[in-house]
């Protein structure tokens, strides 16, 4: 079939990038108690299901070919020897599936019995994971009939024709080429609730980045909630994929019912559920990639491994079969990991911006109240009353003069202390300066305007510079006159400047050095350009009259530096966005390269998904070049940034989150688009060929 991302086929080298996706599945088969072979085909049914759609790892609720329900039914040796039987009829019927799935059933074993989820893959069985903790309380009254996991894995328990180890925190670790990073542990219900979970050491020591749970909870008012905050907290306390699986359709219901809840979560982010009582399968694309990027940024995570644990690492292999997937041509491991371009996940086009309505305004009035907060300390730590603030009728310093009125507010301060400068350039508009005027009078802060005009252009004849001659000395003259004004008059008051510029600016070094680049204190530091529009935005909402009137008009008009002359007829003839490229563009890049330290073309495949239809894969790529060029090229001036507030998961303050020599090369990275380049214009021109066919 031919797909199409943003007008380009997927085939070469972008198509066949790892990029880490792994796809798992949770599912809930209709059962009936103590049949264990519909149980068995009813299980089946949905590990075939799982395959097609090309999962890797599947979790089955707890005790699914017999029923959790059995009571003293499981200590009937009947019951027990079906149930293997059944085990070694579906691993004979999966030889031919590359999908590793968890199938629960009662082993006996000496004088005990286990509850025990079967972990197979393409034909065998890998291991018997026992559960470790046995409810006994309340509707529960497993100790009745099992034994608690042994402490010490037994290394070989003969089951269904196969010899496999048996214990708790097994991990199982496919040694497939390009799948090592693919190590998944298996944990049963009871063992996620209680403080120590078995996942804790699978993870911590064994690697596992994939936790499957075979669960069977019974459903009362108010637990469905309780557990879902449970697997969102575990996946992200261990930065990890947590799929949890449980009982549904068919289980007794003498004293309780089950719903079937399949919940998928990663890194603290339910991503893929089923509605309850329905016997539906959740899959969802985790993200590997992201989640080993967690875990290498987490210093305490890498002590704790160190430390000797008694998980063991069962190595398995999904090549069991020679049978490649049906949609592919690659070999069956190979192809369970997809690119940006072939996951099911499309990751949100604005990164800091919540997507709901109401998650974003709670967000801004937080970021808001944390902007506040730190200019609020910086004031009552340096005994200023007073503030000097640039305004020039864009969004970053009417951002920065919202904050300052905040943080006045707070400390009981007039208004009057904030001194709004406006100072009208060459390419200063009426319309800018016009609202620079009306915002600063309307939030009662002192307005001044001191026009620079006339003190550039003595500089210019200073300096020896043609006037005419609108080249980055004409524009960053400008910069620098109007911050040096700012700095003489809070030394003339008494007071603070206050930086306006924001974080995709730092990030592109889209400022002047010595010029609006410094300050005493930058509010707005840490605040992407996406997300300075939402915060001016939902202030605009919350306002009312002249305030709501001028912000509306601010967020209508283009950004601007304002630095060349205007159109003839007065319009802004500077717009930053055609000179350096969309900012949803950029704060999407320097989201997952800051957060995730993801390559380029890792970046660039998952944004041909999420902006697909608004840019095509070569505007992606050229903006992309532009974005780590200029990130490279500029650190120097994040290197001598002013202290201002963290307010989000990514900062690139020097002294915090980011810390990168100044003259470090950008060739590797620059290389990697080079090549992703050559490689789109080879598939457009085969395109083009074969149209003309």
């Amino acid at each position: 079939m031919d797909q199409r991302v943003g007008g380009s086929t997927r085939n070469g080298v972008r198509d066949r990038a790892h990029d880490g996706f792994f796809r798992v599945a949770a599912a809930t088969p209709a059962i009936r108690v103590a049949d264990v072979e519909a149980n068995a085909a009813a299980a089946l049914a949905h590990i075939r299901a799982a395959a097609r759609q090309g999962a890797g790892a599947l979790a089955l609720p707890e005790l699914c070919l017999t029923g959790y329900t059995c009571q003293d039914l499981f200590l009937d040796r009947t019951l027990i020897d079906a149930a293997e039987r059944s085990l070694r009829d579906i691993l004979a019927q999966t030889r031919d599936l590359p999908l590793l799935f968890t199938i629960g059933l009662p082993v006996a074993h000496g004088s005990a019995l286990y509850n025990c989820c079967a972990v197979c893959c393409a034909g065998r069985l890998l291991g018997l994971s026992a559960k470790r903790n046995l409810p006994n309380h309340g509707e529960f009254y497993e100790a009745r009939w099992f034994s608690p996991a042994p402490a010490d894995a037994v290394l070989s328990v003969r089951l269904a024709g196969q010899s496999a180890p048996l214990g708790w925190g097994l991990v199982f670790c496919c040694s497939d080429d390009g799948m090592d990073e693919v190590a998944i542990g298996v944990e049963i219900c009871e063992d996620l609730w209680v403080a120590d979970p078995p996942s804790v050491e699978m993870a911590l020591a064994r690697g596992a980045a994939v936790v499957l749970n075979a669960s069977a909870s019974d459903e009362i008012i108010g637990k469905a909630d309780y557990r879902s905050s449970l697997v969102s907290a575990q996946s992200a306390r261990l930065f990890c994929a947590y799929v949890y699986a449980d009982a549904g359709e068919g289980e007794s219901t003498t004293d309780l019912v089950f719903a079937g809840e399949n919940l998928i979560a990663e890194n603290g982010r339910t991503i893929a559920e089923t509605d309850l009582f329905t016997t539906d399968m959740a899959s969802a694309d985790i993200d590997l990639d992201r989640l080993c990027a967690e875990r290498r940024r987490s210093s305490t995570w890498t002590a704790r491994v160190a430390e000797g644990s008694d998980a063991r690492s069962v190595p398995f292999s999904f090549t069991g079969s020679a049978r490649a997937l049906a949609s592919d041509s690659r070999a069956p491991a190979e192809a369970l990991m997809r690119s940006g371009l072939t996951t099911s996940r499309i990751f949100p086009r604005l990164p800091f911006v919540p997507a709901d309505t109401d998650d974003l305004a709670a967000r801004c009035e937080l970021i808001l109240g944390l902007q506040a907060a730190g200019l609020k300390t910086r004031l009552s730590h340096t005994h200023a009353e007073r503030i000097v603030i640039g305004v020039s009728g864009g969004l970053d310093s009417t951002l920065a003069l919202l904050v300052c009125a905040r943080a006045f507010d707070d400390l009981g301060l007039a208004r009057a202390g904030i001194v709004a400068v406006s100072m009208p350039g060459f390419g200063t508009t009426g319309r800018t300066k016009g609202n620079a005027e009306r915002l600063a009078r309307s939030l009662d802060a002192t307005f001044r305007e001191i026009p620079i005009d006339a003190a550039v252009r003595q500089h210019f004849r200073d300096i020896g510079h043609d006037a005419r001659l609108t080249d980055v000395t004409y524009e960053n003259s400008q910069a620098r006159e109007r911050t040096q004004i700012l700095m003489d008059l809070a030394n003339q008051l008494g007071a603070l400047v206050i930086g306006t510029g924001d974080l995709s600016e730092l990030a592109l070094g889209w400022a002047t050095y010595n010029g609006d680049h410094m300050s005493m204190y930058g509010v707005n530091a840490s605040v992407p350009k996406t997300l300075v529009r939402h915060l001016v935005g939902y202030v605009a909402e919350a306002s009312a009259g002249e305030i709501a009137d001028t912000l509306s008009d601010i967020l209508d008009t283009p950004v601007s530096p304002e630095l060349l002359p205007p159109e003839p007829d007065g319009a802004i003839a500077q717009r930053t966005e055609e000179l350096v490229g969309p900012y949803e563009l950029h704060d999407y890049f320097l989201y997952y390269l800051l957060r995730f330290g993801l390559s380029p073309g890792r970046i660039f495949r998952t944004a041909c998904r999420s902006f697909d239809g608004t840019y095509d894969p070569s505007t992606i790529l050229s903006w992309l070049r532009v974005f780590y060029r200029r990130f490279f090229s500029q650190q120097f001036k994040r290197s001598a940034l002013p202290d201002g507030p963290k307010v989000g998961s990514v900062s690139l303050s020097p002294r915090g989150d980011w810390r990168m020599p100044s003259d470090a090369s950008a060739r590797m990275w620059l290389d990697e688009i080079d090549r992703l380049t050559e490689t789109l214009a080879n598939e457009v021109s085969i395109e083009s060929a074969d149209s003309q066919i």
